[in-house]
């Protein structure tokens, strides 16, 4: 992990080392070696700035990229921090979603606008990825 620390708030570079991923139609796997560019305000908040490669199932190769924020009341962000369970509804997780791949089965992705609810369990980042209609 990088750290720096800049007039707006510390800089993680995290690498992602892997993990999974599954959904109406597709499943597959995250390629470890995505990046997680976080800025970490003064406030607690994170921005994150994240590039990924997925690998589906059936060999398709999905780059996701997406912006987000991370945040809630300091006391909430601490526990987080300290790597506490807390419940999702303490805390304000989105981000956007974009993907690129060539694959003709998963074009879908490439034609539409996507948002996402993040929660932070021990160890592990979830998120739900919503279709904008």
């Amino acid at each position: 992990m990088f750290r720096e620390r800049l007039p707006i708030g510390n800089r993680r570079i995290v690498r992602v080392s892997g993990g999974d991923f599954e959904g109406e139609g597709i499943r597959g796997e995250i390629v470890p070696g995505g990046d997680d560019w976080i800025i970490v305000r003064e406030d607690g908040t994170i921005i994150q700035d994240v590039r990924l490669m997925l690998r589906t199932d059936d060999e398709a190769i999905i780059l996701m990229t997406y912006r987000g924020i991370r945040t809630g009341p300091l006391s909430v962000l601490e526990r987080l921090d300290r790597g506490e369970e807390v419940d999702n509804s303490e805390y304000y997780f989105r981000t956007t979603p974009t993907f690129e791949t060539a694959s003709e089965k998963y074009n879908f992705l490439n034609q539409k606008v996507f948002i996402s609810i993040g929660k932070k369990t021990s160890g592990k980042v979830l998120y739900s990825i919503y279709t904008v209609v």
